[in-house]
C-alpha cells in the first residue's frame, strides 16, 4: 500500500507536532495548515492529499468552511472534524455537511487509527447502488463485515429487529460478491400458504396436481447461479425444512411430479427477525437446517442504536421522495433533531413512513417538527398511551396511531393481508384503502 496523505488543520502547535508524530507512527505522511485560509490554499492545489483532519473553530473562521470545500475540491477523498467542544450539534453540522466523522479533543490514538483504517484501508462508502446509509460506527462495521463475507459463497444468516433493512444487507452481500452478474431472487417465506411452497422452492412439472397446466421453475432454478435470499426463515414449516435441508446438502431439487434430480448452483442468504436459537430450543426449527443456514451471522443494528445515522437517511429519503414526485422538499434541523429523539420501534421503514407522511402534508415545501406527528411509545396491543399534552393535531395524531396499530399488527402477522384484516375486523377493501392511504403498502 502507498503511503497516504493526511491534511491536519488546527491552531494549537503542541497539537499539530503531537498528530504528525502519531501520523507517522502509523505509517502515514503528514502536512499541516493553521487556519482556513491555508488550509483552502493547500486542499485547492495540486499537493496530493488522502485524508482531511480539521479543527472545527479556527482563528480566521470554522472548519465547517473547510469541509465543504475539501468535498467540492476533493470528492474522492474523505474529511473529519475535532473539537474540543464536543456535542452532537456540532457533529450533526459536520456530518451533515459531508464529514466523514467526528472526533473530540483530546484525540486517542486507538480512535484515529480505526477513523484511518475504515476511510483509508478499507474505506465502504455510500453510493448509488448501496441502500445501507449511515457512517456510524454500527453501520460500518456492518459494512465491513459484509465486504469481507461477500468473498465467500457460505450461507449467510441475517438477524435483526423488523425494519432494519435485512434484506438490503442481503442485496449488497450479493452485489459485492462475484455472483452479482447472475439473478437475485428474495422470498418471503411467512406469505407463501403452505401447501404451495415446496412447489414454489423447487417448481412442478404439468400435470402434478391440480391447477399445474404448465411446467413451472421455482426459486432455486430463477437463482441459478445468483443468490436465493430467504426472509422470515423461522416461518419455514417443519417438512418444509426437512426439504429445504436435503437441497442445500445435496445442492440438488427434484421438482413436485418430477422423476429426476436437477442440480443447483445457488446462494442462500437467510433472515429472521426472531431468535432462532430460542426456536431451535423450542422445536419449532430444526437445529440441522440452524446449523448450515448459520455459517455466518450478521446482525444488523436497530436504528436507536446509530441515531446519527438518521439525519443522512433523512435526505437520501427526502431525494427520493422528490425525484419520484417530481418536488423539492426540505427538512429543517428542528425536525431533524425531533427525529433524534424518537426511539423508531419500526426502524428504518418506520422513518420512512414518518418522511412520506410529513413530505405529502408539509406547508411551505419544509417539513417541520409539527409535521412529523409520531408517537413517542412502543405501539403495544394493549397499551396505547401518549402524552395527551403534547398533541398539537388531533386528525394527524389520531392517523399517527392508526398507521402504528397497522404496521404492528402487519409486522406481528408477516404482513399476511387477510389476517391482518381479519384480526382488525377490516374488509380486505378496508385494509387495501388503508394501506395506500399511509403509504404502507408493499
Amino acid at each position: 500500500m502507498s503511503e497516504k496523505n493526511i491534511l491536519i488543520v488546527d491552531d494549537e502547535k503542541d497539537i499539530r507536532e503531537l498528530l504528525v508524530v502519531s501520523l507517522k507512527r502509523l505509517g502515514y505522511a503528514a502536512q499541516v495548515a493553521e487556519d482556513v485560509d491555508s488550509a483552502l490554499r493547500i486542499i485547492q492545489s495540486e499537493q496530493p492529499v488522502d485524508f482531511c483532519l480539521t479543527d472545527i473553530r479556527l482563528p480566521d473562521g470554522s472548519g465547517l468552511e473547510i469541509v465543504q470545500q475539501f468535498r467540492e475540491a476533493r470528492p474522492d477523498a474523505e474529511i473529519a472534524v475535532m473539537t474540543a467542544y464536543d456535542s452532537t450539534d456540532i457533529a450533526v453540522d459536520a456530518m451533515r455537511v459531508g464529514a466523514f466523522d467526528f472526533l473530540a479533543k483530546p484525540i486517542r490514538l486507538e480512535r484515529l487509527k480505526t477513523m484511518l483504517d475504515n476511510a483509508l484501508v478499507n474505506p465502504l462508502q455510500d453510493n448509488e447502488t448501496d441502500m445501507l446509509i449511515g457512517k456510524s460506527a454500527p453501520m460500518l462495521q456492518l459494512k465491513e463485515y459484509i465486504h469481507k463475507v461477500s468473498r465467500t459463497l457460505a450461507p449467510v444468516l441475517i438477524s435483526g429487529e423488523s425494519g432494519t433493512g435485512k434484506e438490503l444487507v442481503a442485496r449488497s452481500i450479493h452485489s459485492k460478491s462475484n455472483r452479482s452478474a447472475g439473478p437475485f431472487v428474495a422470498v418471503n417465506c411467512g406469505a407463501i400458504p403452505s401447501e404451495l411452497m415446496e412447489s414454489e422452492f423447487f417448481g412442478h412439472v404439468k400435470g402434478s396436481f391440480t391447477g399445474a397446466v404448465s411446467d413451472k421453475e421455482g426459486l432455486f432454478k430463477s437463482a441459478e447461479n445468483g443468490t436465493l435470499f430467504l426472509d422470515e426463515i423461522a416461518d419455514l414449516p417443519l417438512l418444509m425444512q426437512v426439504k429445504l435441508l436435503r437441497a442445500i446438502q445435496e445442492k440438488s431439487i427434484r421438482p413436485v411430479g418430477g422423476q429426476k434430480e436437477i442440480a443447483t448452483n445457488v446462494r442462500i442468504l437467510s433472515a429472521t427477525h426472531r431468535n432462532l436459537d430460542t426456536e431451535v430450543q423450542e422445536g419449532r426449527f430444526r437445529q440441522d437446517l440452524f446449523y448450515r443456514l448459520n455459517v455466518i451471522g450478521i446482525e444488523v443494528p436497530p436504528l436507536c442504536e446509530r441515531k446519527e445515522d438518521i439525519p443522512r437517511i433523512c435526505i437520501s429519503l427526502l431525494q427520493r421522495h422528490n425525484a419520484s414526485e417530481q418536488n423539492n422538499i426540505s427538512m429543517t434541523d428542528e425536525a431533524i433533531e425531533e427525529l433524534q429523539q424518537y426511539p423508531f420501534p419500526g426502524n428504518v421503514r418506520e422513518l420512512e413512513n414518518i418522511i412520506h407522511r410529513a413530505a405529502a402534508l408539509c406547508d411551505g415545501g419544509e417539513i417541520t417538527g409539527n409535521d412529523l406527528n409520531f408517537v413517542f411509545e412502543t405501539v403495544k396491543e394493549t397499551d396505547l398511551t401518549t402524552d395527551y399534552s403534547s398533541i398539537r393535531d388531533l386528525e394527524g395524531h389520531l392517523a399517527s396511531v392508526e398507521r402504528d396499530i397497522l404496521m404492528h399488527v402487519l409486522e406481528e402477522l408477516n404482513w399476511n393481508r387477510k389476517e391482518t384484516a381479519k384480526r382488525l375486523g377490516l374488509s380486505e377493501r378496508q385494509l387495501r384503502y388503508k394501506l395506500v392511504k399511509y403509504q404502507l403498502s408493499d
